[in-house]
């Protein structure tokens, strides 16, 4: 993955929406921390997919395992 500053990124625009059209990924850093990231649109997970993932995962948990209130309640304690 390269990393490009902002001042780069926009004077170097074009080329760079190329090389992420081609499969790279480019983070985009301003005064040396990252603040983007120019992904190619294929690299993104699907979220259907990933929705689909997580209801078959906590479809194979046991019941008694997940209870959406008490985490919810226990999230307000902290």
């Amino acid at each position: 993955m390269s990393r490009v500053s902002a001042y780069d990124a926009k004077t170097h625009l074009s080329a760079l929406l190329e090389r992420a059209a081609a499969g790279e990924s480019i983070t985009i850093t301003k005064h040396g921390h990252d603040v983007a990231r120019l992904t190619p649109v294929d690299a993104r997970p699907d979220p259907a997919g990933l929705i689909e993932k997580v209801r078959g995962f906590r479809a194979s948990l046991p019941q008694e395992l997940i209870d959406i209130r008490e985490l919810i309640d226990d999230g307000r304690r902290y």
